[in-house]
């Protein structure tokens, strides 16, 4: 799934020096970057009980189950509908920004004739 939140570091680019644009302040950013990380342990540790640091029973296999049918489908349905309202949000700056340039365009028009 391609992730339009991931393309969101290119706004990033642009912001203005000292802007709030690192990652660890942008909350679907590390969203993103939690369910690669869930996704890389579950992978990894396929078969085996994954410990938990704050209590000693660790996820079994009805846990990790959980995690792969219900928990990771839920963050990247999150995830998907944050790249919707990106993608609706970038639509709408587009379009202000083309008004913008032929509203310029018909002033430089105006001022020429």
């Amino acid at each position: 799934m391609a992730m339009l939140s991931t393309a969101a570091s290119s706004f990033c680019r642009i912001a203005p020096e000292g802007a709030c644009c690192r990652p660890e302040e942008d909350p679907f950013l590390l969203l993103e970057s939690s369910l690669k990380a869930i996704e890389r342990i579950l992978q990894m540790r396929r078969g085996l009980p994954l410990r938990r640091t704050w209590i000693e029973q660790p996820y079994g296999e009805e846990e990790i189950t959980i995690l792969e049918e219900e928990v990771i489908p839920a963050i990247q349905q999150c995830l998907a509908r944050i790249d919707e309202l990106d993608g609706e949000l970038q639509a709408q700056q587009d379009a202000e920004v083309a008004l913008r340039q032929a509203q310029r365009s018909a002033e430089i028009e105006l001022a020429m004739a």
